[in-house]
């Protein structure tokens, strides 16, 4: 049987990079950890770590003895505030991990089934698509929303589904948004100042190849990875600004944005987002909840 304490004490060690630095850590006597973690190598059958100068390294077996210690420990780490949470009258955690370039307003609109739940405890992380999908396979996370779906990849066992796909138009301030221009659009993109999303966002590729068939070169006055705050600029007047209209409809109500105004609609330019989850999110409650209210 593997002995869980030699592993986390070598786990600490290949943290650390030494010996040394993981006896400070533990509190322990550095020939304490040094017998044990030769004990793990013993039962493994392989050298797990080498000496490097004043500092240890890992060999290719300890590597992979290093990974699967990383998700066992990780998960270990879990466990507190998950026996907290069950043993707190019904309190429910839902982690959600928002990848950048997706409307954020958005997904206030999807998660809006759940946010009513009793004793929810709702946690938001927002950043890049392949950091999260990480997070999710390291449980870290009950559901990843994007702009697009999961590559294959069998070593991270997730499943992706798309829950929605939503038109885009354009907004802006009224002091931009004027019958004129809504009545000649989309060639009055190119009087306007315009906002666009980022390259981190799927939608941006779209946006472009649709400015190109329509043979619009607008002057782009600023780029945003974030919705919310692309339409909080444009509500100052800075520019007019495309949103999913699974986003727009929360314009209204956010203070500050309630003076948007529809200046029209890409034609055949929609945005998408997927949900992806990991075993663990296909018994979450609240996910099926959400993936249902998405169909």
């Amino acid at each position: 049987m593997l002995n869980y304490r030699h592993l986390y004490y070598f786990w600490v060690v290949a943290k650390e990079g030494g010996f040394a630095r993981a006896a400070v850590r533990l509190d322990m006597a550095i020939q304490t950890i040094s017998t044990q973690v030769r004990e793990l190598e013993q039962v493994l059958g392989h050298q797990l770590l080498k000496s490097a100068g004043r500092t240890v390294v890992l060999t290719e077996a300890g590597q992979a003895a290093f990974a699967r210690a990383e998700t066992i420990f990780q998960l270990g780490q879990a466990i507190p505030d998950e026996v907290r949470a069950a043993a707190g009258g019904g309190r429910v955690r839902l982690a959600v991990g928002m990848s950048d370039g997706l409307s954020k307003l958005a997904t206030q609109t999807l998660l809006a089934p759940v946010l009513a739940t009793p004793g929810l405890r709702l946690v938001c992380h927002d950043g890049e698509f392949e950091p999260l999908l990480a997070d999710l396979a390291l449980h870290r996370l009950d559901l990843v929303l994007a702009g697009q779906s999961a590559p294959h990849n069998p070593s991270l066992r997730l499943t992706s589904e798309r829950i929605a796909v939503s038109p885009v138009e354009w907004y802006g301030p009224a002091t931009l948004v004027h019958k004129a221009q809504v009545d000649d659009f989309p060639r009055s993109l190119e009087r306007l100042p315009v906002l666009l999303p980022t390259g981190h966002s799927a939608l941006r590729p779209a946006l472009e190849r649709w400015l190109e068939t329509e043979g619009l070169r607008p002057n782009v006055a600023g780029e945003f990875e974030d919705s919310a705050l692309m339409a909080v600029f444009a509500a100052s007047g800075m520019g007019v600004f495309p949103i999913g209209r699974l986003g727009s409809d929360g314009l209204g109500h956010l203070p500050g944005l309630r003076g948007l105004r529809r200046l029209g609609t890409c034609e055949g330019v929609s945005e998408e987002v997927h949900a992806i989850r990991s075993r663990r999110g296909l018994q979450h409650p609240l996910v099926a909840r959400l993936m249902e209210g998405g169909r």
